[in-house]
């Protein structure tokens, strides 16, 4: 057994370089090495016009700039302590039937991970996304593991509140200039806090820690954003920062019928519209359909795009009905809004390079995007602009993504420690009876 302190080697797989470009980074004083059929594969999708293009690009200039230090094939240092290798030589996998195919990337990857491990005489980890490579790697006695530098574990998610018990005069000092929370609750910025009262459990109020150090009460809605009302305590919490211009980054879990994107759009139609705190509103969502494509769609660019922003319509036309009837009054539809400079609805596809100042930005299912993705949308945010991440880490269609590598999780979890930033996960599902069973028991 080798001690957790051990100088190790780890041997990268392609999908762990177009996954994170910068893995080779990241493995502090240990030694990186890529066997050459990893820099062919990474070859073969560099033309893509895709995030893993992309990322096959960042891997061929970062190996090209390292290649500066020393010839890769021997060894170059790099910043932790550790080295980067190339390795060049021909490796055999003599297993048989695994030995039928040497020609097989997957194959001679493993080869590369073996002849080290018995050459080296060092611990020899192989690093790879892929199951089934780590199943036969496990099966030669090749030490290996997922690729987890940018993962976050569901299960720890932050959730954004939490409950906490008090005495009956400290629920009444929350509505008189703020409380001061124990140290050992160890909440974060914007983070809320259901307050009990030991005495008697129904007596509650719900607070968030502000800039200020002290608990506040959530803000009083003489009138709900356009008719919407929250219907549970995480939709309040949602809706206090969602309204709150000086937290400029939301991001809303929560499983299907919660009321993410509809609490999201009402917000910003709010601001927009009535209270004039933004330009426009600004709702956008990655092109990923669910289950089989239907193929290239006719007509322009706005009638190819309409059925996967079709969601986002919908919830507008709840809002626009919902607005009517709570304010008596006539109220422009989604297509006046539109038409009037106050809403747009556009894919994500074209998001980069473009400048978004004053404006309300809400992305939904932003469980489909790479953190890298997400980095790219919020350094597109100008002076005066709030983004709204909201999505479902358990419905992804994103293939190269799970529930705990997806931006959104990757957000939620890097950003809960800063105080222009706040999170909500969102619970009781409010659609339907119908849509609520069917996120629980299906």
């Amino acid at each position: 057994m080798v001690p957790p302190s051990a100088k190790k080697v780890f041997v990268l797989d392609t999908n762990v370089l177009l996954h994170d470009p910068n893995s080779i980074l990241h493995f502090q004083e240990h030694d990186v090495v890529i066997p050459i059929v990893v820099i062919e594969e990474v070859d073969h999708f560099k033309k893509d016009q895709t995030e893993v293009g992309r990322n096959a690009r960042t891997v061929s200039r970062l190996l090209d700039r390292l290649r500066a230090s020393g010839s890769l094939s021997r060894g170059v240092p790099l910043e932790g302590g550790g080295s980067l290798k190339v390795d060049v030589a021909a490796h055999s996998l003599d297993l048989g039937l695994l030995s039928a195919d040497k020609h097989k990337a997957d194959n001679q990857i493993l080869a590369c991970a073996r002849e080290l491990l018995h050459t080296l005489k060092e611990h020899v980890v192989l690093v790879s996304k892929d199951t089934n490579l780590r199943i036969k790697a496990d099966a030669i006695g090749v030490q290996a593991e997922d690729y987890t530098t940018d993962r976050v574990e569901m299960e720890e998610l932050y959730a954004g509140h939490r409950t906490w018990e008090v005495e009956p005069a400290q629920v009444d000092l929350l509505y008189d200039g703020g409380l001061a929370p124990e140290p050992d609750l160890h909440l974060l910025p914007n983070q809320f806090a259901t307050l009990v009262d030991r005495t008697n459990p129904s007596h509650t109020a719900l607070g968030r820690l502000m800039p200020d150090g002290l608990l506040h009460p959530l803000r009083r809605m003489e009138v709900p954003p356009w008719g919407i009302k929250p219907r549970n305590r995480e939709q309040q919490f949602a809706l206090d920062l969602l309204l709150d211009d000086s937290v400029q980054v939301v991001t809303l879990l929560g499983k299907a019928g919660t009321g993410k994107t509809l609490l999201a759009i009402a917000a910003g139609l709010q601001q927009v519209v009535d209270d004039e705190k933004y330009h426009k509103l600004l709702v956008s969502r990655p092109v990923m359909p669910m289950g089989r494509d239907l193929g290239y769609l006719p007509g322009d660019v706005g009638e190819k795009l309409r059925p996967y922003m079709q969601p986002i319509y919908d919830n507008l036309e709840f809002i626009v009905a919902a607005n009517l009837e709570a304010r008596k009054r006539s109220a422009m539809t989604a297509g006046q809004l539109e038409e009037a400079g106050y809403l747009s609805v556009e894919p994500l596809t074209y998001i980069r390079g473009r400048s978004i100042p004053s404006q309300f930005l809400v992305v939904d299912e932003a469980q489909n995007l790479t953190p890298h993705e997400v980095k790219t949308i919020l350094t597109r945010a100008g002076e005066g602009t709030k983004v709204v991440l909201t999505g479902d880490p358990h419905q992804i269609d994103n293939p190269y993504v799970d529930a705990s590598t997806n931006g959104l999780s990757f957000l939620a979890d890097h950003f809960k420690a800063l105080d222009i930033s706040g999170h909500v996960t969102l619970v009781k599902g409010e659609r339907s009876r119908l849509a609520e069973l069917a996120s629980t028991f299906l």
